[in-house]
C-alpha cells in the first residue's frame, strides 16, 4: 500500500476512488433529496447530549445524526479492508488510507451539492446550507479547507517511518486527480439533474403499481418536513 505504484496503478486508483464517491453522492442525493444533513429522513437528531456536543465541536456545529454516525463510519471501514485481506498494517500504510480518506469525504460532499438538481453550484453557499454553520473561504466551507490539510499532513508523516517523501507524492497526485475529475463532473452535472427529474415527473412514478400504495404521497411529504427543518435549522435535540 505505501509502495509507488505505476501511471497506470495511480491511474486506476484515482478513478476507482472518484467513480466510488460520485456513487455514495448519488446514493444520498437519492436517500435525502432537497433536504440536505438527513433533515427529512426517519433518524434521529442530537444537538444538547454530550455525545452531540463533542461532535458539533469536531464538526463545526453540525447535529449528530443517527444516518451520519453509520454513513461516515461506512466508508472509512470500507477504507481498510486492504488491513484485514492480506494488506500489512504499518504507520505509512495508514497514513496513506486516512490521508486518501479525508480528501474522499471533502469529493464525495462536494459532488453532493453540484449533481443535486435542489442545490447545484449556484445554491452551494452559506445562505443555502445551513449545516455548513462554518465561515467560508474562497468559495468553499473552511471544513474542506482544514479536512485537505490534514491529509496532507498525514501523508507527510509517514516520512518519519519510511525516510522518503512516496506517500506524500502519491497523495498529491491523488489530489490533483479528484480536482481534476470533479471539475468534469460538475460540468457535466446538468445531464444528471436533467435525468434525475425526468424519472420524478408527473404521473411516472409506479409505486402504486408494485404494491407500494400512496408512498410517493408519503415521500412528498417527507421531502417538505426536511426542507421545513433545514429552513429554521435544528434547534433541538430531537425528543
Amino acid at each position: 500500500m505505501t509502495d509507488m505504484p505505476s501511471t497506470m496503478g495511480m491511474v486506476g486508483r484515482i478513478l476507482f476512488l472518484f467513480a466510488y464517491a460520485l456513487m455514495f453522492a448519488a446514493v444520498e442525493i437519492e436517500i435525502e433529496g432537497p433536504a440536505g444533513w438527513a433533515a427529512g429522513l426517519p433518524t434521529w437528531f442530537r444537538v444538547k447530549t454530550r455525545a452531540a456536543r463533542l461532535y458539533g465541536r469536531l464538526m463545526r456545529g453540525k447535529p449528530l445524526t443517527g444516518y451520519h454516525a453509520v454513513m461516515f463510519v461506512l466508508p472509512a471501514w470500507s477504507f481498510h479492508l486492504g488491513f484485514v485481506s492480506g494488506v500489512g498494517w504499518s504507520w505509512a500504510a495508514e497514513a496513506a488510507t486516512l490521508s486518501a480518506y479525508l480528501a474522499w469525504v471533502v469529493t464525495w460532499d462536494f459532488l453532493w451539492f453540484v449533481l443535486n438538481p435542489h442545490f447545484g453550484w449556484r445554491r452551494f453557499q452559506p445562505a443555502d446550507v445551513w449545516w455548513h454553520r462554518a465561515p467560508w473561504l474562497a468559495r468553499f466551507p473552511l471544513d474542506y479547507w482544514g479536512a485537505l490539510v490534514a491529509s496532507v499532513a498525514l501523508a507527510a508523516s509517514a516520512v518519519s517511518t519510511t525516510g522518503t517523501f512516496d506517500v506524500l507524492v502519491r497523495h498529491l497526485v491523488l489530489l490533483a486527480g479528484f480536482a481534476l475529475l470533479t471539475l468534469l463532473a460538475t460540468a457535466a452535472a446538468p445531464l444528471y439533474q436533467r435525468w434525475y427529474l425526468h424519472m420524478r415527473r408527473h404521473g411516472a412514478d409506479e409505486r402504486a403499481l408494485a404494491g407500494g400504495g400512496s408512498g410517493s404521497k408519503s415521500a412528498e411529504s417527507g421531502r417538505n418536513a426536511g426542507v421545513a427543518v433545514g429552513a429554521v435549522g435544528i434547534g433541538r435535540d430531537g425528543e
